[in-house]
């Protein structure tokens, strides 16, 4: 079973008057349309998660990070945390949330503009998906350094942890409390749109990279038959 059915005997005539299956063309085209659907499918699954275990927890408590909001045992964790004098979850990353939709809209607007550019500029048009994924942990990191800095010497029990950054993956420590960071699928679907991005370059480049060489010998030979009158 063909993967596409199409007509081996279409072909598309490049400008020096060599051919190339139709394929060539499709492929690229049809790969940034996935990475586009993987990037906006990310919104709607949790990207990072923490899991905090304590004796007194058993089953741990557990946070789920979408980009869009948090969810999990948030309450729960914000009533411990009110005793270290730290602020509420959800105070950090608010901007970052807020903006979450409309960024990763624009990111699958400029992968599917790239179908329709067929030089280099396809390239610059899908840089930000190629980065979103490192974009995405940096802020996270920078959330999470500021979150566990933030302790209130002057609450109850703000003498009694040190300030600390919770990791992004693995595990770590908090007080008491045992900490598992883990990231999840929408972030791996981030990274999959991004891995497909640059399959979707290569090909990009080896079907048109081919008709801008056309283009420059035809324009060459045409500016030796010029010269030669």
């Amino acid at each position: 079973m063909k993967l596409f059915n199409l007509d081996p005997d279409v072909k598309v005539l490049l400008p020096d008057g060599s051919t190339r299956q139709l394929l060539d063309y499709l492929l690229p085209s049809a790969l940034l349309m996935v990475a586009a659907l993987l990037l906006v499918t990310s919104m709607f699954v949790p990207y990072w998660s923490m899991t905090m275990t304590a004796p007194q927890y058993p089953k741990g408590l557990k946070v789920d990070v979408y980009v869009t909001h948090l969810a999990g045992d948030v309450r729960e964790i914000d009533e411990l945390n009110h005793y270290l004098g730290m602020p509420p979850l959800d105070e950090g990353g608010q901007w970052e949330r807020s903006i979450a939709p409309f960024a990763l809209a624009a990111l699958g607007l400029l992968l599917a503009a790239g179908v329709f550019v067929h030089n280099q500029w396809a390239a610059l048009l899908a840089l930000p998906v190629l980065g979103y994924p490192l974009v995405f942990l940096a802020d996270l990191w920078i959330i999470l350094y500021q979150y566990g800095h933030s302790i209130d010497p002057n609450s109850a029990l703000g003498g009694a942890i040190d300030p600390f950054t919770p990791p992004l993956w693995g595990e770590g420590k908090v007080g008491q409390f045992g900490t598992i960071a883990n990231w999840e699928f929408g972030l791996w679907l981030a990274c999959g749109a991004a891995a497909v991005v640059l399959l979707a370059l290569w090909f990009h480049r080896a079907a048109y990279k081919p008709i801008v060489d056309a283009r420059r010998a035809v324009a060459g030979g045409r500016l030796s038959a010029t010269s030669s009158r």
